[in-house]
């Protein structure tokens, strides 16, 4: 029977040089950061909560994968839901000098800019960090995990081919203006055409 069962039994080939491309710690040597992987990854192994093991995920990534978010998008994406949940994101929360009045909510991050901290404070809010929102929240109920707009970086604006008809790629000039790029000498529309 054992020798029969061991028939099935083989090497998976199709997965031989697989890797693990996500990373399991962070670049960074930052105390701080380093002592937070260390408890989300304890917290995502002693709790059966999916919450945990996304923020252990997102701690280890690079910058540009943990884009800012602003108090106003805070503001919009927190409008309806129940006061006693906490606004989390693994990043930077910024100010949006363009909201003039700002619901008081709960929020934490890895860092603040000292402007957006005082007016979530100043509205009624509490702006707080990650080890306090693992005594608080320790299986991630009762919050809302967020993240900031990955493509608002001026880089993504100049993504693909510039030019290529149909394309909105924009170029990398000097200026935008009449003497720059316009195929002067080509065609009438631009200046003259020989």
């Amino acid at each position: 029977f054992f020798f029969l069962f061991g028939l099935g039994m083989g090497i998976d080939l199709n997965h031989k040089h697989k890797k693990n491309k996500n990373r399991w710690e962070p670049r960074s040597q930052d105390v701080y950061l380093r002592m937070l992987v260390k408890l989300y990854r304890f917290l995502a192994r002693r709790t059966d909560s999916d919450f945990n093991k996304t923020v252990l995920k997102r701690l280890c990534m690079s910058n540009i994968n943990r884009p800012p978010i602003s108090v106003s998008q805070l503001s919009v994406q927190m409008r309806n839901k129940n006061e006693e949940q906490i606004a989390v994101i693994v990043g930077t929360v910024l100010n949006d000098p363009r909201l003039l009045d700002l619901p008081p909510m709960k929020v934490c991050a890895l860092r603040f800019s000292d402007s957006a901290k005082s007016r979530i404070v100043k509205a009624g809010g509490e702006a707080i960090t990650f080890d306090e929102l693992a005594r608080r929240r320790p299986t991630g109920k009762n919050t809302v995990l967020l993240r900031g707009k990955k493509t608002a970086r001026e880089v993504c604006k100049h993504f693909g081919a510039p030019g290529v008809p149909g394309s909105h790629a924009k170029p990398y000039i000097r200026s935008k203006g009449r003497k720059f790029e316009r195929a002067r000498g080509r065609r009438q529309s631009r200046g003259f055409k020989v």
